[in-house]
């Protein structure tokens, strides 16, 4: 049975690099967030944070706050027929609880980093850095409007990143290794 394992962390803990070491490893990424940029193309507008932002609320009034897991579940079964898949961008516990419902056995890893690590991260990196403040903004507006928090506490397994990105991508692979060995 092809394995499905759901990336989660807040802003700047490292998911995306997680994400980039599953595919590496043969995982098939569905990106959540592809959702909201197709439709941006679709509708001929300039894929920017504005109109980015009106089209995933847009979505989430419209299917609900697991709006990008309804949307993407083709994108997962059909993933989970050639291989293993990897989901990027699952924030909310409408989302999580959606895809468990699907998915009884989806794992559930997160990436954990403290609030003083990634902030300096986050002020660090080349696009849309982001201060201090901007940065636990944005925090607090994941963890109250898209429930961020529910699938990093029902997160199955965690890997703490507060080092070096080397430790990181090591941590990651070695999780990747003891999960194909798995019975089942």
């Amino acid at each position: 049975m092809h394995k499905l394992v759901a990336v989660v962390g807040m802003p700047g803990s490292g998911k995306s690099e997680a994400v980039k070491v599953f595919e590496e490893h043969g995982f098939g990424k569905v990106y959540f967030g592809g959702i909201v940029l197709e439709e941006v193309e679709r509708r001929g507008l300039e894929i920017n944070e504005e109109n980015e932002k009106a089209v995933r609320e847009e979505l989430r009034r419209k299917h609900g706050m697991e709006a990008m897991a309804k949307l993407s579940l083709d994108k997962i079964r059909n993933g989970l027929k050639n291989g293993d898949v990897v989901i990027d961008g699952l924030y909310s516990l409408e989302e999580y609880e959606f895809l468990k419902k699907e998915f009884p056995e989806m794992v559930v890893l997160c990436i954990y980093s403290s609030p003083k690590t990634r902030y300096g991260r986050l002020s660090k990196r080349p696009e849309r850095p982001l201060t201090k403040e901007e940065a636990y903004a944005r925090d607090l507006a994941q963890l109250k409007n898209l429930h961020t928090g529910g699938p990093i506490a029902m997160a199955d397994f965690t890997i703490v990143n507060e080092g070096p990105m080397e430790e990181l991508k090591e941590n990651v692979r070695k999780f990747i290794e003891a999960l194909r060995n798995e019975e089942g």
